[in-house]
């Protein structure tokens, strides 16, 4: 099959190059004129995801119809915020035999919908999609430089999954895959809004024992609002839950964790942002856990402090100071 790559990110840079490595002929569509006609003169994203060259078998586009055009399955990454109107842009040109793939690991603001949901409600005027995601422990400077990565596929249809994980998996990238495509989403954008949790307590000097808790404890939270909203308890024990957060909590290359790790220095939102080439997916979902969890009446401490850091510029010491101070529970209760 032939690939199209929807985003010309570090994600979907990186995983554009990963295909090619696999010599799949790979289109990646770049959204920015610079970036485009930048990446195609030195075959280099060198905005997004510098110094590592494109294999031939990937080229760029910047119009969406030929970036689409002869391809059999489309890898769409890009940040949540800007999904909805991308796939309004691509829907037109896809159909029912195109297999579509999701590596955005975030909520849609306001509706609060899942990328999946939302590719559906979008899609289904033009034709019944074949949808997947994909997520799990993955950053992009390490599967473009070949590290060993493994990644969980979910999918409604398991003919479609198991058809996506054998023409994506390779020696350096093994591809799990599952039906439990809520919880894997779910899990993708909650591990998010912890690795900020992860950067303050960094900056603050904090220690192992503190970085333990908050993984622990986060899958604690991400668990009890996905088990809420329908997934499966195992989920978040896996790739998508508990190998993403770890990840994100502890690697230095985390966009989430710089966020956390800034405020906890003492700078104000704004100005972290400001400073920052990618989007921190975390930074929205914060907001959006924020409303599931009140509207699904969940308790998430962790996400409910993080959210008042973010948004009420809660002093972050005085944020522990509430979750350590909470009421003594048990651990299962």
């Amino acid at each position: 099959m032939k690939a199209s790559v929807i985003g010309g990110g570090g994600w979907g840079s990186a995983f554009s190059s990963y295909l090619g490595r696999l010599e799949i002929e790979t289109r990646l569509w770049i959204r920015e004129e610079d970036v485009y006609k930048e990446t195609r003169q030195y075959r280099e994203n060198k905005t997004f995801l510098p110094g590592y060259a494109f294999p031939p078998s990937v080229s760029f586009f910047n119009d969406m119809k030929e970036t689409l055009a002869s391809s059999e399955i489309i890898f769409i990454a890009v940040p949540s915020q800007f999904c909805r109107g991308v796939y309004e842009q691509i829907a037109p040109n896809l159909s029912s035999d195109h297999i579509i793939v999701s590596l955005t690991k975030g909520i849609e603001k306001d509706s609060l919908k899942r990328m999946s949901v939302v590719m559906d409600e979008v899609f289904s005027p033009f034709f019944s999609p074949r949808i997947a995601v994909l997520s799990g422990p993955s950053f992009a400077r390490e599967v473009v430089e070949g590290h060993p990565t493994a990644v969980v596929l979910a999918s409604k249809d398991s003919d479609l999954a198991q058809k996506v994980q054998h023409f994506i998996s390779s020696l350096t990238f093994r591809t799990y895959t599952s039906q439990d495509v809520t919880g894997v989403e779910l899990a993708g954008a909650f591990k998010n809004v912890i690795a900020i949790a992860a950067g303050i307590s960094d900056a603050l000097q904090f220690g192992s024992n503190s970085i333990a808790a908050l993984i622990t404890r986060g899958i604690a939270e991400m668990t009890r609002l996905g088990i809420k909203l329908g997934s499966r308890m195992e989920t978040f024990a896996g790739l998508a839950g508990i190998g993403d957060l770890v990840l994100t909590c502890t690697g230095k290359l985390s966009r989430n964790h710089y966020v956390g790790y800034e405020l906890g220095k003492g700078k104000s939102l704004s100005e972290v942002i400001s400073g920052m080439k990618m989007i921190a997916e975390g930074v929205s979902t914060t907001r959006s856990v924020h409303q599931l969890a009140e509207r699904e009446k969940v308790e998430m401490p962790i996400s409910e402090q993080i959210y008042h850091v973010l948004y009420k510029n809660k002093d972050p010491r005085a944020a522990l100071q509430d979750l350590m101070s909470r009421k003594l529970k048990e651990e299962y209760s």
